[in-house]
């Protein structure tokens, strides 16, 4: 675990230095003596940030340093297995990469690719070059490149990698298929909802006033409505950003929350069915491609269960893993921890038993992988009518509690004029 320090040092010339560290430690003893190793000073003040600044703080850097998309990180390694397996040297396939990346969309490859060549010109291997800048290259990435290095079939395991990226890119790009359309949606429907209640309502308000106006109670507690969300809408305002900024940051930086949220995705009906299929099938992916490149099965379920952002799952696979050390099979140890469907421990008893673990792992993949897309594709078909319907009933409000008392005194002034 790391967290940030802000400190004061007394320097051996007398001066002073004020700072923020992000250190690989958890308890200020440590954070002490590495200043003090580090700095070959003293340390005056240190105090531990609170762990929502230190997400912040460590989300910053991240946000301002540019990342290669799945779509370009497959491309980049799949350009250099293509040359590679066509015999030219690793180090002048990067060159060539680096040549082709042209237009803005390209700076995070062509930034990528100037790191690699600074390392391996400088004696070190692709997979050292890769580790180095891991937050570019996955874990299973950096895992296929030392294999590679060791067994001499670098173009082999980038051809891999790249496929298992391009396979993960589609997985993630289904599931945000499903939330992208009905977010849209529903926030065009209420911002036109918010518009009417914050420019067309107070004018509506000012005629009946105007008119004298005897309005039914249903429009009477409308009205009520809106105008109490008119004079509280810096606070509601200022409440939403708070939560906006406030979820994401407390979901980051606390494990709690994010153990309890995943919990109860697991149990919510639409989401646990996303959640597990997504899940399984990323799971059985990884095991597939790491087993059929020769990583032992203690270090591949090690490798997933890093790379696992789901805690559902993360604190499964540990589990799973305590029991592989102790000479249990995969299948046995999903039984007894439980959250793995009977058909995946079924199929990796069948593997087990006949030595086609990384086959059975791979049509496990490519089944929970076309459960996702159904999946998906059932959600935005009922989203569809679930759109229409809330659209329909703001709308229905609008008339009923509006537009029948305005018919209401038009019909009163021309009885009148008559």
């Amino acid at each position: 675990m790391s967290r940030h320090f802000a400190y004061e040092l007394l320097l051996s010339d007398g001066a002073s230095r004020w700072g923020v560290a992000h250190l690989p430690v958890e308890h200020e003893l440590s954070a002490r003596e590495w200043l003090e190793r580090r700095h070959d000073a003293v340390v005056v003040r240190l105090v531990s940030l609170p762990a929502v600044l230190s997400a912040l703080l460590s989300r910053g850097p991240r946000l301002s340093r540019r990342h290669l998309r799945q779509d370009e990180l497959a491309a980049l390694l799949r350009d250099i297995a293509v040359m590679t397996t066509a015999g030219i040297p690793v180090i002048e396939a990067i060159q060539a990469v680096l040549v082709d990346s042209e237009g803005p969309g390209a700076q995070a490859t062509r930034s990528v690719c100037t790191q690699l060549l600074e390392d391996l010109n400088a004696g070190a291997n692709l997979s050292a070059a890769f580790a180095k800048q891991s937050q570019v290259f996955p874990a299973t990435v950096r895992s296929l490149a030392v294999i590679g290095d060791e067994t001499g079939n670098m173009h082999l395991m980038l051809m891999e990698a790249a496929d298992h990226v391009d396979r993960l890119r589609k997985m993630k790009s289904a599931a945000k298929q499903a939330l992208i359309y009905p977010a849209f949606s529903f926030l065009a429907i209420f911002g036109a909802a918010a518009f009417w209640i914050v420019y067309v309502m107070p004018k509506l308000m000012d005629l009946f006033k105007q008119m004298n106006a005897k309005l039914p109670p249903f429009t009477l507690q409308v009205l009520a409505f809106t105008q109490w969300i008119v004079d509280h809408g810096f606070w509601l305002g200022l409440a939403a950003v708070v939560l906006l900024l406030g979820l994401p940051l407390g979901w980051q930086a606390f494990a709690a929350w994010r153990r309890v949220g995943y919990a109860l995705l697991h149990r919510a009906p639409v989401a646990k069915t996303l959640l597990s299929a997504s899940g399984l099938a990323f799971i059985a992916e990884y095991l597939s491609i790491l087993l059929r490149a020769g990583v032992d099965v203690i270090t591949s379920m090690s490798i997933i269960e890093k790379s696992v952002t789901d805690l559902y799952y993360r604190e499964r696979l540990g589990r799973i893993r305590e029991q592989l050390g102790q000479g249990r099979g995969i299948s046995a140890s999903m039984r007894d921890v439980g959250g793995f469907p009977s058909l995946m421990t079924r199929m990796i008893t069948v593997g087990e038993q006949s030595g086609t673990l990384d086959r059975q792992l791979s049509y496990l993949a490519q089944e929970y992988a076309r459960r996702l897309h159904l999946v998906v594709a059932t959600i935005s078909e009922i989203v569809k009518p679930l759109i229409i319907v809330v659209a329909a009933a703001i709308f229905l409000v609008m008339i009923v509690a509006f537009l029948l008392p305005v018919y209401d005194l038009v019909k009163q002034t021309m009885g009148a004029m008559r």
